[in-house]
């Protein structure tokens, strides 16, 4: 998909001021001086048993690229594909799951699409609101940056483990718990650190970490900032059973992908496993965010954000651009 968008013509809208072309979370379309609207749009096949625990999973998955460029999401349409002979009363579970996670994050439904479809798939397309000067990108990290991740990982193999009835309920339930989480509280805290330097930005780049695993985001920041990462895997926190699924090789179709797409770009120490090297590139569902920041403001935000008891380390930093985009140690 990448290599095709590449080929399309880009539109030249001088209000359009974060688009397809640089990879990043959502598109941000401005309004006035003071005001631009976030646009995203996510939809996901069922990553848990419970259709009331999809929903919310999905909910909560679609309005992440929002909190990851630093706006706020107001408004929702429904994306739904159901079998035209399912379970309604499931149906009815999943749309009150998406609808509970929504209201907590104050962003109203006001509408949607269905189509009949045997593969069920469920999510929302969300607009939200951002001051087109306090926009953050996946770009913009800069050498000295240390990088901070919120969330732990695990969750592609771990549900790759529940669809092969290998997950132990522990698992399941730290991994359902952790995708279910919204990241406003995480956004919140970046954009107070980030607040904190008056007119000097703290923030240099953000993403959310979701299908294309840690290490495919990681390459997109690298990237697109023109510097490398290096990232120390063991300062990375793991869900609960996901070393055990990794070592039991539950890997998806979609982990695959992700190593052949980012693998010429990565150096791995030799002291990195197997095990956790799979774990980097590991699709998540509704993963955390990833920032770069000033060493100061980084070491900040990691200790508000434990506060508050969101799962937060210093996991990297940002180097001049090397050979390798990403250096796994």
């Amino acid at each position: 998909m990448d290599s095709i968008l590449k080929r399309l013509p880009k539109l030249a809208n001088a209000n359009v001021l974060v688009g397809y072309d640089t990879s990043d979370d959502a598109a941000v379309y401005r309004l006035s001086n003071d005001l631009a609207l976030v646009q995203t749009v996510d939809f996901l096949t069922p990553v848990a048993d419970d259709p009331f625990t999809y929903g919310r999973i999905a909910a909560a998955n679609s309005l992440s690229d929002v909190y990851a460029m630093g706006g706020q999401p107001i408004s929702a349409l429904s994306i739904l594909a159901y079998p035209s002979s399912g379970d309604f009363e499931v149906l009815e579970q999943i749309l009150r799951g998406g609808l509970a996670t929504m209201e907590e994050a104050n962003c109203a439904v006001v509408g949607g699409h269905s189509i009949a479809d045997d593969e069920i798939k469920f999510g929302y397309a969300v607009t939200g609101l951002i001051h087109p000067d306090k926009i953050w990108k996946n770009v913009g990290a800069r050498p000295g940056d240390l990088v901070v991740l919120t969330k732990a990982l695990g969750s592609g193999v771990i549900s790759t483990a529940l669809k092969r009835d290998k997950a132990q309920e522990s698992w399941v339930n730290a991994a359902t718990q952790t995708m279910a989480s919204l990241n406003r509280p995480a956004a919140e805290v970046l954009r107070q650190v980030d607040g904190s330097q008056g007119s000097l930005s703290a923030v240099h780049a953000v993403t959310d970490i979701t299908g294309f695993g840690l290490i495919g985001h990681a390459k997109e920041m690298a990237s697109g900032s023109g510097v490398s990462l290096r990232i120390d895997h063991q300062q990375i926190e793991y869900l609960p059973g996901a070393v055990e699924a990794a070592r039991g090789k539950f890997f998806s179709a979609g982990l695959k992908n992700n190593r052949e797409f980012a693998q010429d770009h990565v150096g791995f120490a030799p002291s990195v496993s197997e095990d956790f090297r799979a774990l980097l590139f590991d699709p998540q569902t509704s993963g955390g965010l990833l920032a770069s920041l000033s060493p100061e403001a980084a070491t900040r935000a990691v200790e508000a954000l434990r506060q508050r008891g969101i799962s937060a380390s210093v996991i990297g930093e940002v180097l001049p651009k090397r050979a390798m985009l990403i250096e796994i140690i």
